[in-house]
């Protein structure tokens, strides 16, 4: 899994009520504690409580919010701040403020555009070491970090965190508009801009513009007409990994998608959500001209070319 970087964008600050809400989620979290709806699982508990025991080290320094120990002050200081939502370092270019200065240093590189670290086997750049460190992996094929629950291998340690996460059922990050969470940082930030209308990434041959810079990318090839995805079966390419996989089910006659309702099985996720409408009755498609609705767009379509007095005048 490699981590994508991030192109810079002004972010505005917490306000006094989110950080308040986020103490609180983040003392839950630690503690455990919650009705029924908590988002810590009794599995994620069980297994705070056994990484809680091999901490306890001699000599070491626990904050007094989570838990946590170290060994050093600096080091407890850096900490506190993600509880006081403290960010001292402010980059003097957009406002964006930071817990700590070598985290702002790295922010700094992306304003100056400078890339001064590259791969020496594919070319790729980097503002910092620490991505092309961690880009090189992908290179070597070594993946030393290995979940406990299922013997999954990955070739970073944050990678590895993030996974046992499923098993562990800790959702750390969680949404203030409607409250809900999820196991990476990346994820809710991409689910916020639902709420705030944000579409960051930009077409530079059409001017649209996307949520999510894999929506982006997908978009482009619209105008490339890349097509880099070749079915082994019949050579057929597609723009997009999924289309692909879509298609191949037509040579392996794989029908992975099942109807609750009857058994009926389908190829597609899209073609069993129209199949599910004829058990629930549900009617999305609209005619905007009379007003009629209908289960299948292909239902609406051949409405308004054939019995719709208004859409045909």
């Amino acid at each position: 899994m490699e981590f994508e970087e991030e192109s810079c964008r002004i972010k505005d600050e917490e306000t006094e009520e989110q950080i308040g809400k986020r103490h609180q989620f983040q003392k839950k979290i630690a503690n455990g504690d919650g009705d029924g709806n908590t988002v810590v699982s009794k599995t994620k508990k069980n297994f705070t409580q056994k990484q809680a025991g091999k901490s306890g080290d001699k000599g070491s320094l626990t904050c007094s919010q989570c838990g946590m120990c170290f060994t050093s002050k600096a080091n407890l200081k850096r900490h506190m701040r993600i509880h006081t939502g403290e960010k001292p370092f402010i980059c003097s270019q957009c406002g964006m403020s930071f817990t700590q200065k070598s985290v702002l240093n790295e922010h700094l590189r992306r304003h100056s555009g400078v890339r001064s670290f590259s791969c020496d086997q594919c070319e790729k750049t980097f503002f910092v070491a620490s991505n092309l460190r961690q880009h090189l992996t992908i290179h070597s094929g070594v993946k030393p970090h290995f979940c406990s629950f299922c013997e999954k291998s990955f070739a970073h340690l944050r990678s590895l965190k993030q996974h046992e996460r499923i098993h562990t059922g800790v959702r750390p990050y969680m949404c203030f508009d409607c409250e809900k969470t999820f196991i990476t940082y990346s994820t809710l930030k991409e689910h916020q801009r639902i709420h705030t209308g944000e579409k960051p990434y930009k077409c530079s041959h059409c001017g649209k513009s996307f949520s999510q810079s894999g929506h982006l990318k997908s978009h482009e090839k619209v105008h490339t007409g890349e097509k880099p995805y070749k079915c082994s079966s019949c050579g057929k390419s597609f723009s997009q990994s999924g289309n692909l996989k879509d298609h191949e089910r037509v040579h392996s006659g794989e029908k992975p998608y099942k109807c609750l309702h009857c058994g009926k099985s389908f190829s597609q996720s899209g073609n069993l959500k129209d199949h599910q409408r004829d058990h629930t009755g549900e009617k999305p498609h609209q005619c905007s001209s009379c007003g009629k609705s209908f289960t299948h767009s292909s239902g609406l379509q051949y409405h308004k070319k054939k019995h719709c007095p208004k859409a045909s005048k």
